[in-house]
């Protein structure tokens, strides 16, 4: 069946070649108990290994059934132990973290025996081996004969025709030892056993042949009781391994050593850690940098604003409202929007101090002042801007409690209400002496709504069949309301007489247009009154004739039916900055036009921006290049103890593929749980089930698109590190490496 022709067996070792045996041949056959001896080093266990396969040779001819080997590659040698080879180890090699019953099942799945025979196969050579009882025993717990035991009856249940056993019985007492050479004598009948040991005595009751080897050559092939039977050779029956057997040894080595699953777990944790804090951190400096953009028609450019408007430009009603209220990342809305892009001036003139900037509604204002206290009547407001600011640092105790007046900005010198400025928060997003925010009362709201509408429209008078424009920022023929003025009537400069026939206007109608892109609306008024310098203030009650000269004045009820004072645009503002993109989809699907604020701000530092990302892509990839080798070289050390399995399984019969394939497994089912687990932590954070703010910031930029990144990230250097472990461990025979680990 095996037979050796000039077979030589050489090391290379640092430039120095040594000799493992030389010019070896023998036959050997089925049927035989064959016993090699010899001193130590004197080449019968190298005889032993080559003739298992898990060794290589570098002279002559190893003949298999008839067949040459010598052109055998590594796939090859695993395919002929898979087919003959049953290995008997001298220490073993056992899979200290399996049952007994384990180890057995191990050579079954390695060579793809079906699920339903291997049971009992295992249990029935249990049986045989007087080892049933200790099925459930970790073998790390067995004595060494025991341990014995189990190696035979793994080499057993494999059926193979060949069975290599290397000192079986050296670590063992007397009595252990007779009962492993009286199992090994008794499987000889039909198959070949090949025994390498020191004590011959021992075992030579059972010896069909002796082979006695001294300085690397056989000295003695002695036939002491020749089979006359004829044996047919019976190869192993095996498969592939399985995908499900695959998954079966996988996970089973994933959990069985625990300090070993908890070590690479915490450096896969580490991992998925620092690359998601890395990206969120990138995330992070990106969003704070698109939010320096500027919007020179939008005030309020809050990147969680939508701005809304029908598609057909109508009136948006309240069952509008209550559709939107009712999705579910809505945080609140803005009816009267235009009011949060118009800028209001509070003036005080006593103190000289002109304030200006944005409004909110108090009602949104979260939290606590820095100086004062928070607001309690209709008229009581809250200011916001930097410590650093002009007006905060070095006038805060004359702006809070002073009285101050909302300036109209489209009407120069006219100011409206009473207002105090009792609180001041610190805020670095409203840096130096420029805009700044105030958190209003409704009332303010109101007034600053009525500024917006007369921004936004565009006044058309036709009077003695002429059209005039008046502009907002000029004084000439602008219409404003005087409640002096009787309903129907209007009040009109002297100096505006030669505009009309027979030089004057009384008595002629005006016909006031009001138009914007939303509605129309118009009114006729009869031109009742002139006023003059000396009568103006008798007229109107207003004192500043020259900076009003030339104003139309009408009743307030005349002023305010020019406008529709329903909303026909509005505000969202989106709880979850992540899903806006889904919130502004949900929104135009109820029948609006939309616009996300975000998408129209202008920011001068785009370039800066690509930088960063440049810089980012850089950084990431140095970070990942240098984890995945601190990884790799922290898993190795970790895996170190690993090396003896996944050579076992080898010698076993799997091939390098397969051993791969569970390192694969293994590893990815940890960096799975680990990532995944994270995940779990993350979603405590963020419903606020664990308290940690911090971590909950950074979760704040990061999409789910972001975790299937780093996820993918985290397998890809998964997969790296485990091939680079497979390609150190697996480069060279099995033998090799048995060599270095043992």
């Amino acid at each position: 069946m095996l037979r050796l022709k000039d077979v030589s067996k050489f090391y290379y070792n640092k430039g120095i070649i040594s000799s493992g045996f030389t010019k070896v041949n023998a036959e050997f056959n089925l049927g035989e108990f064959v016993v090699i001896t010899g001193e130590s080093g004197s080449g019968k266990s190298t005889l032993l290994n080559v003739l298992s396969g898990i060794d290589s040779y570098e002279e002559g001819e190893m003949y298999i059934n008839g067949e040459e080997t010598s052109h055998y590659l590594e796939a090859q040698f695993e395919n002929y132990r898979k087919k003959y080879i049953g290995n008997i180890f001298q220490n073993f090699n056992l899979v200290n973290s399996y049952t007994v019953y384990q180890n057995i099942e191990l050579v079954l799945l390695i060579n793809g025996y079906k699920k339903t025979d291997i049971k009992d196969k295992v249990l029935r050579i249990l049986k045989e081996v007087d080892l049933y009882r200790f099925r459930k025993t970790k073998v790390s717990k067995l004595s060494g004969g025991q341990k014995q035991r189990v190696a035979i009856a793994r080499a057993l249940a494999k059926e193979s025709p060949i069975i290599i056993a290397d000192e079986p019985t050296g670590n063992l007492d007397s009595r252990s030892a007779a009962s492993i050479l009286e199992i090994l004598h008794r499987i000889s009948k039909d198959k070949l056993v090949i025994i390498v040991t020191h004590n011959y005595d021992s075992i030579e009751k059972y010896v069909t042949r002796k082979i006695k080897m001294h300085d690397g050559k056989i000295v003695e092939d002695k036939v002491i009781n020749k089979n006359k039977e004829d044996i047919s050779l019976v190869a192993s029956q095996y498969k592939n391994m399985s995908l499900l057997y695959k998954l079966k040894l996988g996970l089973r080595n994933t959990f069985n050593i625990i300090p070993k699953f908890l070590l690479i777990s915490l450096v896969f944790l580490f991992m998925a850690s620092v690359l998601l804090v890395e990206y969120s951190g990138f995330k992070k400096l990106d969003y704070e940098e698109s939010k320096m953009g500027y919007n020179n028609y939008f005030r309020n450019t809050d990147d969680k604003r939508i701005i809304i408007q029908k598609k057909d430009l109508g009136v948006i009603t309240e069952e509008d409202y209550e559709k939107i209220n009712n999705l579910s990342n809505i945080d609140y809305l803005i009816e009267d929007d235009l009011v949060l892009d118009n800028e209001v001036m509070f003036v005080h003139d006593a103190s000289n101090l002109y304030l200006y900037g944005t409004i909110k509604e108090l009602s949104k204002f979260d939290g606590d002042v820095d100086l004062g206290r928070l607001p309690e009547a209709d008229n009581e407001l809250i200011f916001i801007g930097s410590k650093d600011g002009y007006y905060i640092s070095e006038q805060s105790k004359e702006i809070l409690d002073a009285k101050f007046e909302i300036e109209n900005p489209y009407s120069y010198g006219a100011r409206v209400g009473s207002y105090k400025i009792v609180g001041i928060k610190y805020s670095e997003e409203y840096s130096g002496d420029g805009q700044y925010v105030f958190y209003s009362p409704d009332s303010i709201f109101a007034t600053v709504k009525k500024f917006s509408d007369e921004r936004y429209s565009s006044f058309e008078l036709l009077l003695s069949d002429k059209i005039y424009k008046p502009e907002y920022w000029n004084s000439y023929m602008k219409i404003e309301a005087n409640d002096k003025v009787p309903v129907g009537s209007a009040y009109t400069s002297a100096d505006m007489n030669y505009e009309c026939s027979g030089g004057t206007c009384l008595r002629k109608t005006l016909n006031i247009t009001n138009n914007n892109i939303y509605y129309e609306k118009n009114i006729d008024i009869k031109i009742t009154k002139n006023y003059t310098k000396n009568t103006f203030t008798s007229l109107t009650g207003l004192k500043e004739y020259k900076e009003n000269n030339g104003k139309i004045y009408i009743n307030p009820d005349d002023y305010e039916s020019l406008f529709n004072r329903s909303n026909f645009q509005s505000s969202v503002f989106v709880k979850n900055i992540k899903e806006i993109d889904k919130t502004n989809a949900e929104i135009e699907n109820l029948g609006f036009k939309t616009l996300m604020v975000k998408d129209t701000l202008v920011n001068w530092s785009e370039g800066t921006s690509q930088a960063l990302r440049i810089i980012q892509l850089v950084v990431t990839i140095v970070l990942i290049i240098v984890m995945f080798f601190i990884s790799y070289f922290i898993i190795k050390i970790i895996l170190k103890s690993r090396n003896i399995y996944f050579t076992t399984i080898r010698i076993l019969g799997a091939s390098k593929k397969e051993s791969k394939q569970l390192l694969d497994i293994e590893l990815l089912t940890i960096t799975n749980l680990t990532y995944f687990l994270l995940i779990g932590f993350l979603l405590l954070v963020y419903y606020n089930i664990i308290k940690f703010s911090y971590i909950k910031d950074l979760m704040t930029y990061i999409r789910i698109i972001d975790y299937v990144i780093v996820y993918l990230i985290l397998i890809i250097m998964t997969q790296l590190i485990s091939s680079k472990f497979a390609k150190s461990l697996f480069k060279k025979s099995a033998m090799k490496t048995f060599n270095e680990v043992v």
